[in-house]
């Protein structure tokens, strides 16, 4: 069966959700990762009428929710990190409950919108003196309440392990996972993340293969520092993980994750697709 891929809305933060659709399709994709954040999808200030305006919209330019992206929280506007703070571990609990309560949301959102999955965090960042073991346990407590949530919605919550976050690396996924054993709990594996911590994404593409449920892909430079890039720019071999993944977990979403270039998300989607459809026609990999 033909990959399919999507592009991420987190690249067109400068635009209403309604323009990202259609500029999207326009550069070939047959999805789009929508953004449950301002200003495309903040569930906690989403309106009927503008839910009703993205089913349409979508309907117009032939797209499909890839997966929900509830990672990024910019509505919230935390000046010790604007982009996805509050995190899952934090030591205050009035406050990491905003993060609890937005996931909640943007599980009963994905079902309105017949998604079937929104990724998350994957527990927060340290705090000064929190060690692994506090962190983890306060990130299992938090997590259970909104994998009952998505359970009753019928979506997969998805977590996405990152550097520098309390997840990093698959094997601590499973660690994990295995904890908390709900059949709502997957795996977004982000390909540019694990070549970010030394793990060659096609390796652990059969490996991950019963808990992944949505890919993200961006190249990283051969430096493994963590900047998202247009693949080609950096140094992932994307031919093999297009043959693991077709050999393995074909009817996936693959999304493309371009956030650093909201100044040109056109350019940066063209080209990214350009160069993947290059790269997986190399390795006999087709591409719907």
């Amino acid at each position: 069966m033909p990959l399919q891929l999507a592009f991420s809305s987190n690249a067109y933060l400068d635009v209403p959700v309604e323009q990202a659709i259609a500029r999207i399709a326009a550069c070939g994709y047959r999805g789009i990762e929508l953004l449950a954040d301002v200003p495309h999808a903040w569930p906690a200030g989403l309106l009927e009428v503008s839910k009703e305006s993205i089913r349409q919209s979508l309907g117009q330019h032939g797209l499909t929710i890839s997966n929900i992206n509830a990672f990024m929280m910019n509505a919230i506007a935390d000046p010790r990190q604007p982009y996805w703070h509050p995190g899952w571990t934090d030591p205050d609990r009035h406050y990491r409950a905003l993060r609890r309560e937005h996931t909640k949301r943007s599980l009963r959102l994905a079902a309105e919108l017949g998604a079937q999955s929104i990724s998350t965090e994957p527990g927060g960042e340290l705090a000064d003196g929190q060690s692994r073991e506090n962190a983890s346990a306060i990130f299992y407590d938090e997590i259970l309440p909104c994998l009952d949530v998505a359970a009753d919605a019928g979506v997969m919550l998805l977590i996405e392990p990152e550097p520098g976050l309390l997840i990093e690396t698959f094997g601590q996924y499973l660690e994990f996972a295995d904890r908390v054993s709900h059949p709502a709990l997957g795996l977004n594996f982000d390909i540019g993340h694990a070549y970010c911590v030394g793990e060659d994404p096609a390796e652990w593409v059969p490996r991950m293969r019963t808990h992944t449920r949505h890919y993200h892909f961006e190249d990283i430079a051969a430096t493994r520092v963590h900047h998202h890039l247009v693949p080609g720019e950096g140094a992932i071999d994307f031919g093999s993980v297009f043959k693991a993944i077709a050999t393995h977990t074909p009817d996936i979403w693959i999304t493309v994750e371009l956030y650093p270039y909201r100044q040109q998300p056109d350019a940066a989607a063209n080209a990214a697709r350009k160069y993947l459809l290059a790269c997986a026609e190399q390795v006999g990999v087709e591409i719907g």
